[in-house]
């Protein structure tokens, strides 16, 4: 078996509204994609370092779509980690759970159909949740993190962390609200998947 490793091979200074940040670009020989890290302040030798994993999603990070909740969390999670000493946000090319961007647009006709989330990625023959977070795993060790404060509604990459060596000593719940178009997915991810949601409703939806 061969060995599993990362390599950051640049890193620009990316000042956004949040604050200053580093942006790492990595690549590894686990699932050949290119996987990226917004750093701000000294992380390495830190301890209880506040760590975002946030998983690719063009429809709701890029253009906005109500469909889910993804865009509003990057930004809560950039303003978190901006207002903390340090922190850092993996940005893990892990479009539609980890089932592709083609995939994931079927799986939006379908759920258009009446099919929840998890039904719809069962039906095109790919489990609800095909995410990985060992190479989120390696690329905190790489930047000297071994224990950190993740920002997560999800149980599921708290014990992937820690089966990977990464010690989760506190959740920090992100719930940026619900609105019309993204109440179902939010209650299939909460009552499907085991997501910590307590489904309050968004300003927007008011």
């Amino acid at each position: 078996m061969k060995q599993a490793r990362v390599v950051s091979s640049v890193c620009a200074r990316i000042p956004n509204r949040y604050g200053e940040f580093l942006l790492y670009y990595y690549e590894n020989n686990l699932d050949r994609k290119e996987h990226l890290a917004l750093v701000k302040g000294e992380v390495r030798g830190r301890e209880e370092v506040l760590v975002r994993l946030h998983s690719e999603c063009l429809t709701g990070d890029v253009f906005g779509s109500k469909r889910c909740d993804c865009g509003e969390q990057l930004a809560e999670a950039m303003r978190l980690i901006g207002q903390a000493e340090c922190g850092v946000l993996l940005y893990l090319r892990q479009e539609g759970r980890g089932i592709g961007l083609l995939k994931k647009l079927k799986a939006y006709n379908l759920q258009d159909q009446g099919l929840d989330t998890v039904e719809a990625n069962l039906k095109l023959g790919h489990q609800p949740d095909e995410r990985n977070y060992r190479v989120a795993a390696l690329i905190l060790k790489d930047l000297g993190i071994c224990s950190v404060r993740l920002i997560t509604n999800n149980p599921h990459k708290i014990r992937e962390l820690e089966q990977h060596g990464i010690l989760v000593c506190e959740r920090i719940p992100i719930e940026v609200g619900h609105t019309f178009e993204n109440l179902h997915y939010l209650r299939t991810k909460a009552e499907r998947m085991a997501h910590l949601l307590s489904l309050k409703k968004s300003s927007e939806s008011s």
